[in-house]
């Protein structure tokens, strides 16, 4: 299925039903008084979160929602036929907003979450409301009113604990499939993820968390060079951050510090949350280096980069140091949560 993160929909609530005038006329009963019934409600437009639906595939080739119009009231106290509302099924994580304002109208984060996106028209009185004392035979009616019309841009950012960020040919995606059952396309040239790639990773029976793998960026991307930025807002929802290196590159004139520093600038210009966001390196491909030395240029690496926060030697083709940085992960959001929800919770009075 071709992944889809943006797109933009018009959303068309139905229009009430109008109110009638009308007398009740029988034989033997020629003064019956009014007996206009109201108008139905028109139909209006719902966002649900589908957890089943992971793209806004569907909303790309199809724009428009019109709900149907509320059916017009009818004598002898007939009201008429509310319309039938429409529901959108969006996936978990999509950012609704107004086309036109940019306001956010609704956030689904949560499975089964139901947004009213457009209200559809109240219907008109019927004439058997205006009744009274001194009017005993009121001709006055209401027209149905409108159903609200918004043009909606529709933006998916994905819901995981963790995100990778990295070069090209970093090997994020070989990460990916090494710790989790993910298994996104890996190749020997650069750009191989063309869009992000969800993975479980199981740490224990009863501990999991979510990764998440975009693809590479490289130096302009917040101006729109190369392909990562346009997927940059995926990683603004989760937690923890890993900043993959490749220690070994093809090109073994590259300045790797240099490449380091020019990712982290990147998302500084992007996004300044996502820039303070934690962030850990994870220093990749290490089976390639001499075992007696790894240690040792990995340590200088660091130190030049005058990286003070953590850091994980790894190589995701073998499997070396994967289950050490997925277990330090898990106790991080672990600990995260907790305190979390320690500063949430109220204080003893």
């Amino acid at each position: 299925m071709k992944f889809i993160d943006e797109a933009i929909i018009q959303v068309i609530a139905g229009k009430g039903g109008d109110g009638v005038a009308s007398f009740r006329r029988e034989k033997f009963i020629p003064r019956g008084g009014p007996d206009g019934g109201d108008g139905g409600r028109g139909g209006s437009i719902f966002a649900i979160a589908d957890r089943n639906i992971n793209t806004l595939i569907d909303y790309r080739f199809s724009r428009i929602y019109r709900a149907k119009n509320g059916q017009n009231g009818q004598g002898s106290d007939r009201y008429g036929k509310s319309a039938e509302d429409i529901v959108l099924r969006m996936p978990i994580g999509t950012l609704i907003k107004n086309a036109h304002t940019d306001q956010v109208v609704a956030d689904l984060v949560h499975d089964g979450q139901k947004i009213l996106l457009a209200r559809g028209g109240d219907g008109g009185l019927g004439n058997l409301h205006f009744k009274s004392s001194i009017n005993r035979a009121p001709r006055q009616f209401t027209y149905g009113g409108p159903g609200q019309e918004f043009e909606l841009t529709l933006e998916l950012k994905i819901l995981a604990d963790v995100g990778l960020l990295g070069m090209p040919n970093a090997g994020k995606s070989t990460l990916i499939r090494a710790v989790s059952a993910a298994r996104p396309k890996v190749a020997d040239y650069p750009f191989t993820t063309l869009h992000p790639n969800l993975g479980m990773v199981r740490v224990d029976q009863n501990r999991s968390f979510v990764m998440a793998d975009i693809p590479g960026l490289i130096e302009g991307a917040a101006e729109g060079v190369g392909l990562g930025h346009r997927f940059l807002k995926h990683l603004t929802r989760t937690r923890l951050l890993l900043h993959v290196i490749d220690m070994m590159p093809l090109d073994e004139s590259k300045d790797l510090v240099h490449e380091a520093r020019a990712l982290m600038m990147e998302l500084q210009k992007y996004d300044e949350s996502l820039f303070q966001k934690p962030r850990w390196l994870v220093l990749n491909k290490v089976d390639m280096m001499p075992e007696e030395s790894r240690a040792e240029l990995c340590r200088q690496f660091v130190e030049k980069l005058e990286w003070k926060g953590k850091y994980f030697i790894v190589s995701a083709l073998t499997g070396e140091g994967c289950k050490l940085l997925t277990y330090a992960i898990m106790d991080y959001l672990e600990h995260n949560l907790l305190s979390q929800t320690e500063n949430s919770a109220p204080a003893n009075q």
